[in-house]
């Protein structure tokens, strides 16, 4: 990737997400801390994805 073309390739990687955009920062924090919280307390053996709903082949 070239300096100049960040945000060609972002919105390129933008485009394959359900979502249509990349997720904050912020976004990724606030399932770190509610799986950090006693309301996750029964939440056992998963997976949480936290990806705008990337498609995993």
């Amino acid at each position: 990737m070239v300096a100049g073309d960040t945000a060609l390739t972002k919105s390129q990687f933008a485009a394959g997400v359900p979502l249509g955009r990349i997720g904050r920062p912020d976004e990724v924090a606030n399932v770190v801390a509610f799986l950090a919280t006693e309301q996750s307390s029964f939440l056992l053996g998963a997976n949480l994805y936290v990806d705008g709903g990337e498609n995993r082949i």
